[in-house]
């Protein structure tokens, strides 16, 4: 027997449809470093939804282009430095070993933003493992790079200091214990993702490092300065002892302080470039680690690390292509001849 609206010959009421959980089926996959901010459900700016900037369904982010473009140039460009130091048996000395380790971390750092690329929109099943791998690498190649421009900034003040005895207590093998024990560091660094020191539980403590926690981003933001602050006291130091033997020299003997001043010049120019470019790189970058977290827009990110990543792209041109040494090493692996423009001078610290 009939009940209700039926027994009136009345149509029974709209059963309303069973509403689907918000979020499943379509949340945003976790994004490696260096993208900002889009955590899960959160759109990325430009109204991209979950599908922007994270690989799920959606177009892909052309600031991750650029990124990836720049790893694959980055990479490219420092192991054509590295195939040059290893296959020169002249280029085996202490600074060229400091220059090699510079090129390695940079190869690895532009490996690291390709990895990131394949991660987050090729890697299919997303993978947590994957993801803190890429973020690893990143943060073990980059503290790498910032190491070994520390480590060439502290060789050229000992060379000068110490002008007399330190190209003759410097040995081969005190570098590469000193430089094994750099990446040690470095590598112990990268693995803190993976040891657990992530945001991959708490969406909330993310940095715009993510998976970088907030208080690891401003850990590694403040040592970052604390180490520019360190290069750039060297750096004050090494013009001023540049400066002193150039006047010494210059009252002994007129003619070799030509000589020295000309290299004076050139070893002051090198290190302004580098500082220069390295703060202009990587300062305004560190800065914007300390006071922004995962709810800025993604895009103020990518346009400050955007220039960080292409410091490692301007190191190769600083230290390697603009020395004699390694010049010729390309010139014979090139076109087989040396030009007569080459001096025959011996190797100075300054040519670093």
């Amino acid at each position: 027997m009939l009940q209700g609206p039926a027994a009136m010959g009345e149509p029974w009421p709209p059963q309303p449809q069973q509403q689907r959980l918000p979020g499943l089926g379509n949340a945003s996959e976790p994004s490696a470093w260096p993208s900002a901010a889009a955590g899960p459900g959160t759109a990325a700016p430009g109204g991209g939804g979950a599908g922007t900037g994270t690989g799920t369904g959606g177009a892909v982010s052309p600031w991750d282009i650029a990124l990836c473009a720049t790893g694959t140039a980055v990479a490219g460009e420092n192991a054509l430095v590295l195939a040059v130091l290893f296959y020169t048996p002249s280029l085996r000395a202490p600074m060229f070993l400091l220059i090699g380790s510079l090129a390695l971390a940079d190869l690895l750092a532009g490996l690291g933003l390709v990895a990131n690329f394949a991660v987050r929109y090729l890697l299919r099943p997303p993978s947590e493992a994957a993801e803190l791998g890429a973020a690893g690498l990143l943060l073990a190649a980059f503290s790498a790079s910032v190491c070994s421009l520390l480590a060439i900034t502290v060789d050229r003040y000992l060379s000068l200091y110490n002008a007399l005895t330190y190209h003759s207590e410097r040995t081969l093998g005190f570098t590469c214990a000193m430089v094994l024990l750099m990446w040690v560091l470095c590598l112990g660094v990268g693995l803190l993702p993976i040891l657990g020191w992530n945001c991959l539980r708490d969406q909330s403590a993310c940095s715009i490092l993510r998976p970088v926690t907030k208080d690891n981003a401003a850990v590694l933001a403040v040592t970052f300065l604390l180490l520019f602050a360190l290069m750039m006291q060297l750096y004050l130091q090494i013009c001023k002892i540049a400066f002193r033997h150039a006047q010494q020299i210059a009252v002994q003997h007129q003619f070799i302080a030509t000589a020295q001043a000309t290299s004076t010049r050139k070893g002051l120019s090198t290190l302004s470039l580098i500082l220069g470019t390295f703060a202009l790189c990587w300062i305004p970058f560190a800065i914007y680690s300390l006071v922004a977290d995962s709810s800025y827009p993604a895009v103020y990110t990518y346009s400050l690390a955007l220039p960080a990543t292409c410091n490692s792209l301007i190191n190769p041109i600083i230290y390697a292509f603009r020395n004699p040494d390694i010049q010729k090493s390309l010139w014979l692996a090139c076109c087989g001849c040396i030009p007569s423009t080459f001096s025959s001078r011996p190797r100075t610290s300054s040519d670093v």
